[in-house]
């Protein structure tokens, strides 16, 4: 029995069809060919999936319409549940519940994160859920002391994931990081500053 790679989520005989216009086919082939894009979380992903700070959630409805959400909280808000499932709790806010009604029209989700210091970006295929009947996974889900309420969570289950070039990433650096820089400097210049009026009253 014939298996599809799993780049064929996004890889359909129309976008194929335009790669070989393009010219870009045959070494998509050749990477389907070696195993293509991932379907089950490694190390690695994890390990970034652990330390986002904002995420953006895809959703479509069933008439097709996309509609892509920011979610945001501490590094961790994000978490690995197994190696096919990703989840986060869904905290109040302006009650549109667009990604809520798409997911009971169409469970098709996506999920694109982007590390700009690291110029690092990853696309995630999948189906995901809402989840409101499960009051310990949405406690467990939350970032401890993070000042927000959660109302349910979304659960995402993982069908291909790939990740980008780094080309046309804009390099940005997280405020918390750029203050943290701009202290250990301001430490270390006042460290140089006693030591400089340590030897000046030594001599």
């Amino acid at each position: 029995m014939a298996t599809h790679p799993a780049s064929d989520i996004a890889f359909t005989p129309a976008v194929k069809a335009i790669q070989s216009r393009k010219g870009s086919r045959a070494a998509y082939a050749r990477m389907e060919a070696g195993g293509g894009w991932q379907t089950r979380v490694t190390p690695d992903l994890a390990e970034f999936i652990g330390a986002q700070t904002s995420i953006f959630f895809g959703t479509a409805n069933a008439a097709g319409q996309p509609y892509i959400q920011h979610r945001g909280g501490p590094a961790g808000f994000l978490r690995v549940l197994d190696d096919k499932t990703i989840a986060f709790a869904d905290f109040t806010g302006n009650k549109q519940f667009i990604s809520v009604g798409n997911l009971a029209e169409n469970p098709k989700a996506y999920l694109f994160l982007i590390d700009y210091a690291a110029r690092r970006r990853i696309k995630l295929w999948g189906t995901a859920r809402v989840v409101t009947d499960a009051p310990k996974l949405v406690s467990d889900l939350m970032p401890a002391g993070y000042p927000a309420r959660p109302d349910q969570a979304f659960v995402f289950t993982i069908e291909a994931w790939d990740a980008n070039c780094p080309q046309h990433i804009p390099v940005r650096i997280e405020a918390a990081d750029v203050q943290r820089a701009l202290d250990a400097k301001d430490q270390r210049i006042a460290a140089l500053e006693a030591e400089v009026k340590r030897l000046q009253r030594a001599a």
